[in-house]
């Protein structure tokens, strides 16, 4: 990938023309941009997807980045992406409709604890509703385990282990991780497997865990809209997507205390400097434990 590049960065200088201050700029910007891929075992440009990009503009955004700043590191992609796709490296710029000016708008927030229960009862357990009560198991999976929209879709029926209470996941990369899930929700999943799911595998054939209402796996498209449909249900105001769920539950665990490597492990991120971005949203916390036990605090 630095291969590539460094075949850019050259393009600029004798195609495009730029000025040795805007290709530094370019080439600084990507620099981190592929740091971050190779961060999360991603070792090809061909490997990255719009969830990909996302991930990489909230981690700058939750290490309080300016948003004018992220318009200009996605800029910088969409440049170098659409370099990649001329040169036939790549099949589609996955990042071309995304709307530079406004990209800071749809980086995931984080819900506070009452906002998440708000969220999680947009959708009733209603056995008589069965598309509505598969909406709830699949918020409440985000918030428990703490997925990716990609790996919740791909999630095969057999992923739940109820008895050690852990979902088997596959992440970025083809990494298999096991990450514990909260008893309420494997209660939710295990209703959901015996009685609902049935009503929508007709034949019985499904491998995948969340189906749509003609037996199908459920893409990620869909998986976004019924998180978007959740926050409008519940009146939350914030712009709130799956990764927002996933974000809420690494910042909640770590504001009561759990262990950066545990959470870390639980995310199936490669480097603890993922992670580590989590401790810029929680400043406030941090402030007021050093207010509380602090002598001088």
């Amino acid at each position: 990938m630095k291969k590539q590049l460094t075949y850019f960065v050259n393009y600029l200088i004798a195609e495009r023309g730029l000025a040795a201050n805007s290709v530094h700029a370019y080439n600084s910007d990507l620099c981190d941009f592929i740091k971050f891929l190779d961060e999360n075992s991603l070792k090809s440009f061909s490997e990255i997807d719009r969830n990909t990009v996302f991930d990489y503009l909230a981690q700058l955004k939750m290490a309080g980045m300016e948003g004018t700043t992220i318009a200009r590191r996605l800029i910088s992609i969409k440049l170098f992406l659409r370099y990649l796709l001329a040169e036939k490296l790549l099949q589609e710029n996955v990042c071309e409709i995304m709307d530079s000016p406004k990209i800071w708008s749809v980086i995931p927030d984080f819900l506070s604890e009452s906002e998440v229960d708000a969220l999680l009862n947009a959708f009733p357990c209603s056995l008589k509703e069965p598309l509505l009560f598969r909406n709830r198991a699949i918020l409440e999976l985000f918030y428990a385990s703490g997925l990716r929209v990609s790996e919740a879709a791909n999630l095969n029926v057999n992923a739940i282990d109820f008895e050690n209470a852990t979902v088997r996941v596959v992440g970025k990369g083809s990494k298999t991780r096991l990450v514990p899930c909260a008893r309420s929700t494997l209660l939710l999943l295990k209703r959901y497997i015996s009685e609902v799911r049935p009503q929508l595998d007709a034949n019985g054939t499904a491998k995948y865990l969340f189906l749509s209402n003609n037996g199908r796996k459920l893409d990620r498209e869909r998986i976004w809209g019924i998180v978007k449909l959740a926050a409008e249900i519940a009146n939350i105001k914030k712009n709130v997507h799956p990764h927002t769920l996933r974000h809420s539950f690494a910042s909640h665990l770590l504001a009561h205390g759990a262990d950066l490597r545990v959470i870390q492990e639980m995310l199936g991120h490669s480097s603890i400097s993922t992670t580590e971005v989590y401790t810029h949203v929680n400043k406030s916390r941090l402030s007021a434990i050093h207010k509380k036990f602090h002598p001088r605090g």
